[in-house]
Order: structure tokens, then sequence, then C-alpha cells
């Protein structure tokens, strides 16, 4: 079920006695936390509320809790944290669980506790036991990662109900900044109503003021500057994000993923696809691709392919070790800019 479906089920008082709140969005993480926590009243909380991290505390402490019946209320709830041992993770000094006990327990729970077992992961492990009886009793909370096109629903949605309104351009920026990322959105959205408090409307200045960039965003600025072959202002720039304990492998990463975007829109806007047949077949917002239409009409397949393959080379070198990640940048740098424009 999605976070939705799951506010409307505790505010009709169903509850399901074990939980699965699976995926890797913090925010939705945050809200189903916010969302169980708040269904319990205030003065029943401190008795009848228990949060376990399983990475450091042994399952059978939160079992204990989680078989006590409820103080002075109806319904007791134990959230249970980092269960390591439904992934094929490799955990260092990892408890010796009682997953037997654990599995008794989803075979017979206790009718008066909501179990809520929170997995930080993408996946869990189908291969064991413990997991495949987990999925047959819980109920499932997906919060799996958003993607671009959700991202903008959410938080347009989430606007309207706090009773703001964004402009088009301002939600655009905002998704660009972030680089889609919706947990950093909803990180920022609170000093951006705050800011709009009295016009009830976030504008794409507010945006620009107010958000810090990603990595992603600028290492994006690099990009044209690459194309243009401005030697200088690149490692310059290059060097900037260094200084600020970025990874090389993670700026080069970004670069080959931008380069292959611009690349992608080159050939497709020239087989005939539209700006908007960009943005469904690619599955990118609307502005990336606005930005990248923007970029290579300047440059040719062959001059992007260079670079292209230039930073691909780059990550192979990094990753087997063929050099320092600094000179290999430069190397790229410099050879790519003796080469003639296309």
């Amino acid at each position: 079920m999605t976070i939705e479906q799951l506010q409307k089920e505790l505010q009709q008082n169903q509850l399901a006695p074990i939980y699965l709140v699976l995926g890797q969005e913090s925010a939705l993480i945050e809200k189903a936390r916010q969302l169980f926590k708040h269904y319990l009243p205030e003065e029943e909380q401190t008795m009848n509320f228990a949060s376990y991290d399983l990475a450091t505390t042994d399952v059978a402490n939160a079992l204990d809790d989680a078989e006590s019946a409820p103080f002075f209320g109806e319904r007791r709830i134990v959230f249970m944290q980092n269960p390591y041992f439904l992934t094929g993770e490799k955990v260092k000094n990892k408890l010796d669980q009682d997953l037997v006990r654990f599995q008794a327990y989803l075979e017979k729970p206790q009718p008066t506790t909501s179990v809520v077992l929170f997995a930080p992961y993408p996946k869990l492990d189908e291969r064991k036991k413990i997991v495949k009886q987990l999925k047959k009793v819980a109920s499932l909370v997906s919060v799996e990662k958003v993607n671009e096109r959700q991202v903008q629903q959410l938080v347009t949605a989430e606007l309207k109900q706090q009773g703001m309104q964004i402009e088009s351009e301002a939600l655009a920026l905002l998704i660009s900044k972030t680089n889609s990322d919706y947990s950093q959105i909803m990180a920022e959205l609170p000093k951006l109503m705050l800011y709009a408090q009295q016009t009830k409307q976030i504008t794409t200045a507010a945006v620009a003021e107010l958000v810090s960039s990603s990595i992603e965003d600028n290492v994006f600025s690099l990009v044209p500057l690459v194309l243009q072959k401005k030697v200088g202002p690149v490692l310059t720039m290059y060097h900037e994000l260094l200084l600020q304990k970025e990874e090389p492998l993670k700026i080069n990463a970004i670069l080959i993923g931008q380069f292959r975007l611009l690349l992608q829109v080159k050939i497709l806007f020239e087989k005939g696809y539209s700006q908007g047949n960009l943005a469904s077949v690619l599955k990118i917002h609307p502005y990336r691709i606005k930005l990248a239409m923007q970029q290579i009409k300047h440059f040719s397949k062959q001059t992007l392919a260079q670079a292209y393959l230039g930073l691909e080379e780059i990550e192979v070198k990094i990753k087997t070790g063929q050099g320092q990640p600094e000179l290999l940048f430069e190397l790229f740098m410099l050879q790519f800019a003796a080469k003639k424009v296309a």
C-alpha cells in the first residue's frame, strides 16, 4: 500500500498486527513513522509506544514489549528498525538474533499490538525463510524512491494541502536543483513556504535564492564549460568540488550521465522526436530536456561522443587504479580541448 492508503486505514481505525515499511525514500519513511506514532493519544505514547534498533538491540527485547498488553489503552505500537537479517547484506558486529522466536511471533502475533518493521533497503533476500514468512503475514507499505514524474505530483499535492501554490518554472527549478530527490525537496519546502507565507505562492526567485544546489546541479554547470573547451574554468570548478570533499568517481559518474543524456537527446531529436516526446521516452523531467535541447544546438554528435567516451575511459582507469583521478581528469580536458571542433 502507499502512504496515502496507510493514512486512510489508520484514520478508519484499521490497524494490522504486522507492518513492513520497505524502501529508501527517507521523507516517506518519516511520514509513515509519524502516522503510526500519532495514532496513539499523546498521553499513551510513553507507556504504549517503543522503538528498537535491531542493529544494536536483540529482537527478543522488542518481542517482549510486543507481547505485552497495552497499559491503560487499547493499542501498543512497537517499531523494529534496521532489520538487517532480512537482507543479504554483510553487517559488521551483527547480533545473533533469535529468529526462531521472531518467526513464532509472526505466526501468532499479539492482537492488541502493531509491530512495524522499517526496512530501509531496496529489496529483501527472498530466499530467506523469515522473509517468506514475513511477506505472508505483513501489510506492506511501499516507501520506494520516487521517480521524477511522481515528484511533481507529490510536491504539488503537498503544497495544495498546505494552502500554497508554486510557479511552474519554480517547480521545475526546484526539481532541477535537487536532482529530483523527493526527500531533499521535502526538506526544502518548509523554508520556501515560510518565505511565501503572505503571498501563498512560491516563486522562481525564491527557489533560486533559498535552495542550495546539489552536487548534480553543480556538476551540471561543468557541462557547457567542458563542451566550450574552457580548460581553466573547468579545472577551477573541478578543484572546488574536490575541496568540498566530493568524490572524483562520483563527479565523473554524474558528468557521464549528463553527456549520455545530451547524446540521447541529440540523436532522438534528429530522428524527429519533439521536446515533449523526448521527456516521455527518456523518462526525464521536461525541464531537464529543455536545458539539454538548449545545449545540443551548438555541438555535433561527434563532439558529444568524444566527451562521453573520454569520461567513460576515466571511470575505467579510476576503478582499475590506473592513475590519480585528478590528473586523469586534467589530461582528459587537455586532450579534449586540443581536438578539432566538429
